[in-house]
């Protein structure tokens, strides 16, 4: 496993990866076995060099394989009004994709 990592930014979220990590992120279309490119990249620090990007680096890019397509747990959102019997309960299952980094590539 080497130190080598990269800062992405996919579905409004930050994420840190390595290659070989699986990551779940917010739903990509495809199926399980396609490859993604990543290519908004915030920060690479392969062979102990950091480069930071301006808001990314240019020319970089992290490449993944989807693992599988899978749903959250659910999330229940429950408003009461006390004394009036008023209530009203929903609930929210985030569809979300399980990627595993396949390579870093910098600049």
């Amino acid at each position: 496993m080497t130190d080598d990592y990269a800062i992405i930014n996919t579905g409004g979220k930050q994420y840190r990866v390595r290659e070989g990590d699986t990551v779940q992120i917010e739903k990509l279309i495809g199926e399980p076995g396609d490859s993604v490119t990543f290519d908004r990249v915030l920060l690479t620090s392969l062979n102990g060099e950091v480069e930071i990007g301006k808001p990314a680096v240019g020319g970089a890019e992290v490449t993944a394989e989807i693992a599988s397509q899978d749903k959250a747990r659910k999330v229940i959102s429950f408003r009461y009004k006390n004394k009036t019997r008023q209530h009203v309960k929903t609930g929210h299952r985030q569809k979300l994709t399980s990627v595993r980094i396949t390579a870093i590539k910098g600049s």
